[in-house]
């Protein structure tokens, strides 16, 4: 009997088995960092609570990209939509966010093909979490 093909390289879960835990936490890290000096995305968090928001989406991309579940043993199924509700994201909440997430992409200098999935990933994520039309 042969052994199963290997998953394709675009699947999200290959992620965290190829550069690591440490990799995810500390783009995360540096994404906070971009957040916290940002006057369009900034509003939308507790200013008390920034470590636990960096704690938080750190947990969930570890999860999502194969590695450790603690978030889901701490917070449960993700329901993004749900969670993100109470905030008015828009066009432009989305493409701000996706602007410092990439910045934080840029700047780890993780290699291909994990950058890419990663970039599909969370573009796509942001623009689901959208639920708001900017005001003219």
């Amino acid at each position: 009997m042969s052994n199963p093909p290997p998953p394709p390289v675009d699947l999200p879960s290959t992620v965290v088995p190829a550069i690591g835990e440490v990799a995810i936490r500390q783009l995360v890290q540096r994404f906070y960092q971009r957040v916290q000096q940002d006057p369009v995305i900034s509003v939308m968090y507790p200013p008390n609570d920034w470590a636990g928001a960096e704690e938080r989406l750190a947990d969930f991309l570890v999860f999502r990209f194969g590695g450790s579940e603690a978030y889901l043993a701490k917070r449960g199924s993700p329901r993004l939509r749900i969670r993100h509700a109470p905030f008015a994201i828009t066009k432009t909440a989305r493409d701000r966010w996706v602007e410092l997430m990439l910045a934080s992409l840029q700047e780890a200098d993780l290699p291909e093909p994990t950058r890419g999935i990663m970039t599909e990933f969370l573009g796509q994520t942001a623009t689901f979490l959208m639920n708001s039309t900017d005001e003219t």
